[in-house]
């Protein structure tokens, strides 16, 4: 029996490299989270339209050793396991910790502090077991750290002991597929006394694709299929891009679904993605022995969806911190019904700035919230990265209260500000597609272009302030290079700052 109709993207937002696995009614899903904490969020469902963060794989500082993670590094690629109960999740902590196998006995935790495998310079490491129990690390060869940082030696295998991370066999070379850049993202199925090798090739970006091989044995001897890359969106008009990086999952019912990574890109010519890479999912039909995939079409979720978050209980598992822990920044004792921020004299330029965030999941949305500031600095900020940021800020002292607006891209920076009277302010921040609602009007073929405009608001004293209008399209995938994905949320600069009543609504119109 076929399942239900299933919404795409799967998971919205900051949600890249999927890995999935079945156990019993239950599907499970994992995702990369790159710099930060808590990391590698696990998704629950049962019907495969609902998913629920149920925990996180990394939750304290020195499972994952992210406090001094570079940009672009940290968590990449897991892949998420279950054998004889236990459940295993293998990643690559790049440019830092190396290859870890993590595991435990609940998926929502907690996770043992995890086992390095010693001796795996790679990415993308996949988990398997041979019929005698033996675990085969399959893993994509970029060396990230080391004299020969940057080096890219192929899809390579090795033998590994879980329990201590011995290598137990030579490391071994497998299929590398088509002769597209880049081979990555392995994963070992079997199926019907056949071991496929599914891989991504052609890079990240629109190139992207999954190609396959398959063979007897799971240690070598792979024949690629017929249509590689058997699933891809590249030189199409398809509103998904950059698809691939896939992982199989066989249903209760024995249908197979694979899923994989997407992008939504805006604009008239479609080249800004706002939201960074999303996790999707393509219905898997057999022929003849080799996997064909449907292609990714928009199934999106109905909306608009409105959240709000009084802050008068523990925070939720949506909540994220750079390169530290959300407990070791938010307070929620300060003052009742409010989350107190203590600044540490920096801002989101900082490696590890005061900041709490949630993953922008619409590419309609706004994230408002009341700011409270006495002798202090702080307040509402979008990011990518320490280098790519738009914010707006009150800045409370005893000459008066402001508020300033800043849109910060690597080798500029805007600015605005006004002056507000004393006491609370109300910040949002908004991105609006040009031409719509609330949004500047297109004068011309360059508004046509970018993804989105994000409005920088203060409400206070019975006014309301349009600080500035910024193009979206800085706040992008393809622009920020970032391979993680927009992330709203609250931050101090200095002194205690308190936030009162988030609200986040989001349309994907």
């Amino acid at each position: 029996m076929r399942v239900t109709v299933i919404p795409n993207p799967v998971l919205q937002g900051f949600n890249p490299d999927p890995s999935a696995c079945r156990v019993g009614e239950a599907y499970y899903l994992v995702t990369s989270t790159f710099e930060y904490m808590p990391g590698l969020p696990i998704y629950r469902s049962t019907d495969l339209v609902d998913w629920e963060i149920v925990g996180h794989v990394i939750t304290r500082m020195e499972q994952g050793g992210l406090g001094d993670a570079a940009t672009g590094g940290g968590v990449w690629a897991p892949t998420l396991r279950h054998r004889d109960g236990v459940f295993y999740c293998i990643v690559t902590i790049a440019m830092g910790r190396g290859c870890v196998v993590f595991s435990a006995t609940d998926p929502a935790g907690p996770w043992d502090d995890g086992v390095l495998i010693e001796g795996i310079e790679g990415i993308d490491p996949d988990l398997a077991w041979d019929a005698d129990g033996t675990a085969i690390v399959t893993y994509s060869g970029l060396v990230t750290k080391g004299e020969d940082f940057g080096t890219h030696t192929g899809i390579r295998q090795v033998d590994v002991d879980l329990a201590t991370g011995a290598l137990l066999s030579e490391k071994r070379s497998l299929w590398s597929g088509s002769g597209f850049m880049f081979p990555e993202a392995p994963h070992l199925v079997e199926r019907d006394g056949w071991w496929y090798l599914f891989i991504a090739e052609g890079g990240t970006e629109r190139g992207h694709g999954e190609s396959v091989a398959r063979s007897r044995d799971p240690r070598g001897g792979f024949v690629p299929g017929p249509a590689n890359p058997f699933l891809t969106a590249r030189s199409t008009e398809r509103p998904v891009q950059n698809t691939g990086h896939g992982d199989l999952v066989e249903t209760a019912t024995g249908e197979w679904l694979m899923f994989c990574l997407g992008v939504r890109p805006r604009g008239a010519v479609r080249s800004f993605s706002a939201l960074g890479r999303e996790t999707f999912c393509s219905r898997i039909a057999w022929v003849d022995g080799w996997p064909t995939a449907e292609p990714i079409e928009l199934s999106l979720r109905p909306g608009p969806e409105a959240e709000e978050i009084a802050f008068d209980g523990p925070l939720d598992a949506g909540w994220m911190a750079i390169r530290r822990t959300v407990g070791s920044v938010a307070d929620l004792q300060a003052r009742p019904g409010a989350i107190t921020l203590h600044g540490e004299g920096v801002g989101m330029d900082a490696q590890s700035p005061v900041f709490v965030g949630r993953r922008q999941r619409h590419q309609t949305a706004s994230a408002a919230v009341t700011v409270e500031a006495d002798d202090a600095r702080g307040g509402l900020a979008v990011r990518y990265d320490e280098a790519t940021f738009y914010e707006v800020l009150v800045d409370a002292s005893s000459g008066g209260t402001r508020v300033e607006a800043r849109a910060v891209i690597p080798g500029f920076e805007r600015t605005a500000s006004v002056d507000v009277p004393p006491g609370p302010v109300e910040l949002e921040i908004a991105a609006v597609r040009p031409g719509t609602a609330g949004a500047p009007e297109i004068t011309g073929f360059v508004d046509m272009i970018t993804s989105d405009v994000v409005r920088l608001i203060a409400r206070a004293g019975g006014q309301e302030h349009v600080l500035a209008e910024v193009d979206g399209r800085s706040l992008s995938a393809e622009t920020a290079g970032s391979f993680t994905g927009r992330v709203l949320g609250l931050v101090a600069v200095r002194g205690d700052v308190s936030f009162r009543g988030w609200r986040y609504e989001g349309s994907d119109t």
